[in-house]
């Protein structure tokens, strides 16, 4: 019986998240059992305060299933942090979102991805440079991720649609609430050529404070984040600096320095981001030429290119093994050895099969 009722349930309580997910997948091994576990062995695993009072409180109330069919109804489906389907980058961030709600749908594909942000009051210039960045990447196989607000984000989704390529838009309210209103038809032709996500609960309205959690999400599925126009105080300066800390790439794009409209992107450059001339310019850094099959074809040959790659590699065969295994054997820190092996999952050389377990992709 697949567990999703149950991160579902879990993820509605107050005051639970990432870290005691964590707890109680590690005391429990699953979250049914979590679930339906006495307030005294929950007690015992680490779960006490608030937290306890509210999961006591809020199962005796919830219908799961009544629940599941609201999301089935809006067209939406659930992810854990534990199913494969799970974006690789996504994963390895400070914060993950344990649970995330999906329109549409995701491809190995959308690993080689940038988010494209910007302001809301965007420019003609802002305009022409969203699109010409967000076509020039698109048509080389790059996802186009942005926040579906007015501006900068409209314009990147649309110009990846109307180039045939692939864009996910990330939300900061309830995957069935339509923020902002007159972008319904085109959040209709995302989750048709890409995807919609939320980590917030159905109904959850576009308040201030979701924003910054949505950008994270932005940055968090991407290899880099383009600033295309921005003033000094922006929610896409906020995107990029999750990016910073993520250890994404941060691109922007030069722009007038009489025009408030692109002061913020200006300081970034100024603070090291890289300046983005062209869409060369971010093809180089993000080393496009990767594409899922080249990779795959190239795996059975693959030379490790550092020292943790190789410390990874000589355990990881084709029979599965949990990274926790990997951390012990091969003596890497966990962050260090999760975002190796996302790399070379994105290369194509391992692949994720399960809880956290991870096999070659070579040949016997």
């Amino acid at each position: 019986m697949s567990d999703h009722p149950y991160w579902l349930g879990f993820s509605l309580v107050p005051e639970i998240g990432l870290k005691r997910f964590n707890l109680l997948l590690h005391a429990f091994g699953d979250l049914r059992s979590a679930w339906y576990a006495d307030p005294a062995t929950l007690r015992n695993s680490g779960l006490d305060g608030k937290a306890l009072a509210n999961l006591i409180a809020f199962r005796d109330r919830v219908d799961l299933d009544a629940e599941l069919a609201r999301i089935e109804r809006v067209g939406a489906r659930l992810l854990t942090l534990l199913d494969d389907e799970y974006p690789v980058l996504l994963r390895t961030i400070n914060g993950a979102p344990p649970l995330l709600y999906v329109r549409g749908t995701l491809t190995p594909a959308d690993g080689l991805a940038i988010g494209l942000v910007g302001t809301r009051k965007v420019t003609v210039y802002g305009k022409d440079a969203a699109a010409y960045f967000s076509k020039g990447l698109a048509a080389n196989g790059v996802t186009i991720i942005s926040g579906l607000a007015h501006g900068v984000d409209t314009v990147a989704h649309r110009a990846a649609l109307d180039t045939g390529g692939r864009t996910l838009a990330v939300l900061g309210c309830g995957i069935d609430v339509m923020y902002p209103r007159d972008n319904a038809a085109l959040a209709k032709e995302i989750a048709a050529h890409g995807a919609i996500l939320s980590e917030f609960p159905l109904g959850t309205p576009p308040e201030a404070q979701n924003f910054p959690r949505r950008n994270r999400i932005i940055s968090g599925l991407a290899l880099g984040v383009l600033v295309v126009e921005a003033p000094e105080k922006s929610g896409a300066l906020i995107t990029s600096s999750f990016a910073a800390e993520q250890g994404r790439d941060v691109f922007a794009v030069p722009g007038n320095i009489f025009n408030p409209s692109s002061m913020g992107a200006n300081r970034l450059i100024q603070d090291g981001a890289k300046p983005a001339l062209t869409v060369e310019d971010i093809l180089g850094e993000i080393n496009v030429t990767y594409t899922t099959m080249a990779t795959r074809e190239q795996a059975q040959e693959f030379a490790p290119e550092d020292e943790n790659e190789a410390a990874l590699l000589q355990f990881l065969s084709a029979e599965p093994i949990h990274v926790d295994d990997l951390v012990r054997l091969s003596g890497l820190s966990t962050p260090t050895a999760i975002s190796t092996l996302t790399l070379l999952e994105l290369k194509g050389v391992i692949s994720l099969v399960g809880h956290m377990q991870y096999r070659t992709e070579r040949k016997p």
